[in-house]
Formats: C-alpha cells, sequence, structure tokens
C-alpha cells in the first residue's frame, strides 16, 4: 500500500516477505497513522541496508523516476548502450504489467530483471532487493532502477539510490514540476527529455527549466533527445563523474 495515494497492495508473486499489516486507517493519539509509518521505517531500513552494500560492492545506483511516457526506457536504453563498453551496467525497471521495458533494455547485453508490481504504483526497497538476490554485485558498476511511472508515490522510497533523477518531457507542459514539487524536491537532477518535439508540442523549454529552478533553486537540469542525441554527452559524463567520486571516496 501506498502512503500517498493508497494504492492496492502488491501481487503475491512481486515479493516474499510478508511484512505488510492490515491497511487500515487508524489513528494514534497524536494524530499519526502508525502503519503508514511502520512501512516507511521499513522501507527506508531496508533501503539503508542496500545502499551500504551497494558502498561496499562499489556499485552507483541511479534511480529514475518519470510518468508515463516521458521516456525512461529510451534514454535508459541508449544511455546503457553508450555506457557499456565503459563501464559494466545492469538494470531493475518496474511495470505494472508486461515485460516490454526489460526486453528493450536488455538489447544492451546488460543484465536486467523486470519487476511486475501489479496494482503497485512505485517500487520499494524489498522489491529492488529480492530482484538482483541472485547477482554478483562485485560485477557491476552503474544499477540503474527504471521506476514505475508516476509523478506521486515513488519520491516517498528510497531505495537504496546514489542518485534520483527526475525526467521530465517536453510533451508533458511546462507547469509539470509546479504540479508535482515532492517529486521535484526529492530529485538529485532534471532530466528534460524529447526536446526535439519541443517546437512541434509548442513548449517553453526554458520556462520548464525556470519551473524546475524554482521548486528546487540550483538543481541541475540536463536538456536530452534520446532519439537524435542531444544532450547525452553531457549526461553520460554526470554519470561517470558521480561513479568516479563515489570509487574515491572512503567507505563507512
Amino acid at each position: 500500500m501506498c502512503t500517498d495515494c493508497g494504492c492496492g497492495e502488491r501481487p503475491a508473486d512481486a515479493h516474499d516477505h510478508d511484512h505488510r499489516p492490515d491497511h487500515g486507517s487508524r489513528v494514534d493519539p497524536d494524530g499519526t497513522v502508525p502503519i503508514r509509518r511502520r512501512i516507511l521505517q521499513h522501507n527506508d531500513d531496508l533501503a539503508a541496508r542496500l545502499r551500504a552494500e551497494f558502498a561496499r560492492r562499489g556499485v552507483y545506483v541511479v534511480n529514475v523516476v518519470s510518468s508515463p511516457g516521458s521516456g525512461k526506457t529510451e534514454l535508459l536504453q541508449r544511455t546503457m548502450a553508450e555506457l557499456g563498453s565503459d563501464v559494466r551496467v545492469a538494470a531493475v525497471t518496474g511495470d505494472l504489467a508486461t515485460e516490454n521495458d526489460a526486453d528493450r533494455l536488455a538489447a544492451a547485453g546488460a543484465p536486467v530483471r523486470q519487476i511486475l508490481t501489479g496494482t503497485m504504483c512505485h517500487l520499494e526497497a524489498d522489491m529492488v532487493a529480492d530482484a538482483i538476490a541472485d547477482w554478483d554485485l562485485a560485477e557491476i558498476d552503474v544499477l540503474f532502477i527504471e521506476n514505475v511511472g508516476n509523478m506521486v508515490c515513488p519520491s516517498g522510497f528510497d531505495l537504496g539510490e546514489d542518485l534520483r533523477v527526475m525526467l521530465v518531457s517536453t510533451t508533458e507542459g511546462e507547469d509539470k514540476p509546479l504540479k508535482y514539487p515532492t517529486l521535484t524536491l526529492t530529485a538529485d537532477v532534471a532530466v528534460i527529455s524529447k526536446i526535439d518535439l519541443a517546437e512541434p508540442v509548442e513548449c517553453d523549454v526554458d520556462l520548464l527549466a525556470s519551473n524546475l529552478d524554482e521548486v528546487r533553486p540550483g538543481i541541475e537540469v540536463i536538456r536530452t533527445s534520446a532519439k537524435r542525441g542531444d544532450g547525452i554527452d553531457r549526461w553520460i559524463e554526470l554519470i561517470l563523474a558521480r561513479v568516479d567520486a563515489k570509487a574515491a571516496a572512503p567507505v563507512g
């Protein structure tokens, strides 16, 4: 159950940990919802363990979040193909149904695992942990997590990532960051996608970038077109620089 929208429970085969209590709306005397608090605490505890394991194994983790159809898979498909010769990449991708995105990403020749969430509108840390349980993390340099297409719920769930990327396409309108400030505020980097379509859909890309900065002043914004290649070099450079910085940092 999501802490934000109250979406349904995950299907039985989404994971093998039965940690969800009754999903009622009981409220304790101080006005909090203890069930939701426990859900988040469980997730945060596991995310912290994942982050520590990723650090120990030298894996840099990128969590990409956006609305459906914004171009996450296309961006990651190009990114993984271009990074593949220099670094060892892998991906976990979440969708309610189908393995279409995993099939596309696997074209890069990298390990890819699909998480089918059923009615769940976001990924949680235990889903990621289950998906990568049989992988040798020592053989992975960069792990991409393609979250379920949703601009609300994923913002509340830490997956142990190093970098949370908010992807917003020109086809969604300039005011998308203003409408979804929670995700904008939790993102480390914003990627504007499909700039090749900006003119046909009459999107003011400068205004879109300005709105991102209005909600989260100083956020790094990269303008891209995965189809044409615009901004991909800068995006790759950012990832490689973050990977190098993590590799150089002491493991606590």
